[in-house]
């Protein structure tokens, strides 16, 4: 089966957990909890971890941002965080810019 941009954007969208900027160290974090992150970690600092590897861009777009993916699978937690082949391909391809996508809340 072919790995399109949807189904990148989807396995993005399916990423479980939580990440926090650790204030003292300046890294940052995943947790399965929102209220497990402590003090070093500031409340309003806390997203889910499918928006945190989207940022903004021009036009009202986001970017999946390699790096922040990098972040994630850098924390060896790739089956509790849900990161599937299809990141792994987006990961592998660097040769390709990153996808640009306008996202917006489907109701359910």
């Amino acid at each position: 089966m072919r790995t399109t941009s949807t189904l990148i954007c989807q396995a993005a969208d399916q990423l479980k957990g939580f990440v926090g900027l650790n204030r003292k160290t300046g890294q940052y974090i995943v947790r399965f909890s929102e209220d497990s992150f402590g003090m070093d970690v500031a409340d309003d600092g806390i997203i889910p971890t499918s928006e945190f590897v989207w940022t903004p861009a021009a036009d009202d777009t986001l970017t999946l941002k390699r790096e922040r993916i990098q972040l994630l699978l850098d924390q060896n937690i790739d089956d509790r965080i849900n990161i599937t082949e299809p990141l792994r391909v987006y990961m592998a391809r660097s040769d390709l810019p990153e996808i640009l996508a306008m996202r917006q809340l489907v109701g359910g």
